[in-house]
């Protein structure tokens, strides 16, 4: 199967670094014009030149905002008025315990998380609406199906990304628009890589043998025993933003490695 998305524009949220760096390294290599985006100014400029020195024939382009506030969201649909692909990566999770937890905490994260593709959603998908195409992805979790108890913020979070992304897509059925939710499970991003890397280091073991105890522990359910990469979850994202994928919509589309013990 080739994936051809020369003449689209995709905007990828919070893709300076892994999850969303891969994707939109993707979408770049699949001829699509790329929006990078990202907090800060030095990590949006060193993922652009990075990736235009991987690839120096792609159309790439920088906006620096916060989405996890409105004004930040108004920043980038004032820079970028348009779109074909919108991939809502943007996205992070911490420990906590969950009865020491204030309720700022909750919503800070509700903010980025959810709000931000909610805001993203409801500007670009009216115009693709009205050109009779698009695509929508919501980079959701198993951990919105599976609720980590070490994370329940987070898994309430990405649980409502699969509510939002489900009924977007009832919302423009029909219209040559699509809206999807993909699941990573366990995966070797910046987050959760560091996360194993710090492990590694205060246990004296590799980061191999980090995750393999992370899974053993936390993750049992795996079938593939071991870390996707960033790359293999990239690879589902392209393909439901191609013109292949024009007959999955409303879908959960999962990467989890087999983590999630259910049939549908």
């Amino acid at each position: 199967m080739k994936i051809e998305l020369k003449g689209r524009k995709a905007i990828v949220t919070g893709s300076t670094a892994g999850i969303g760096r891969a994707i939109a390294e993707g979408l770049a290599r699949a001829g699509a014009s790329v929006v990078i985006n990202g907090r800060g100014e030095q990590r949006v400029a060193a993922a652009l030149q990075e990736l235009r020195a991987l690839l120096p024939e792609a159309d790439l382009t920088g906006v620096v905002a916060d989405l996890s506030t409105a004004e930040g969201s108004a920043a980038l649909v004032a820079q970028v008025k348009d779109a074909d692909i919108l991939v809502n990566n943007l996205g992070t999770a911490h420990l906590n315990g969950f009865f020491e937890q204030k309720d700022s905490e909750w919503l800070d994260l509700f903010q980025l998380n959810v709000m931000s593709g909610v805001r993203a959603a409801r500007h670009y998908v009216p115009g693709m609406v009205k050109r009779g195409w698009g695509r929508v992805v919501f980079i959701s979790s198993e951990s919105g199906v599976a609720i980590p108890k070490e994370m329940i913020d987070y898994g309430m979070t990405k649980t409502a990304q699969l509510a939002v992304s489900r009924g977007l897509a009832e919302l423009v059925g029909g219209t040559g628009v699509t809206v999807n939710a993909v699941l990573p499970g366990p995966t070797r991003s910046e987050i959760l890589g560091n996360w194993m890397k710090a492990t590694a280091g205060e246990q004296g073991i590799t980061q191999e043998e980090a995750e393999q105890n992370f899974l053993k522990t936390m993750r049992p359910t795996t079938l593939i025993n071991r870390f996707t990469t960033t790359e293999e979850v990239a690879n589902m994202v392209i393909y439901v933003c191609s013109e292949q994928a024009s007959g999955t919509s409303g879908a959960a589309l999962r990467v989890d490695g087999g983590v999630i013990r259910s049939i549908p």
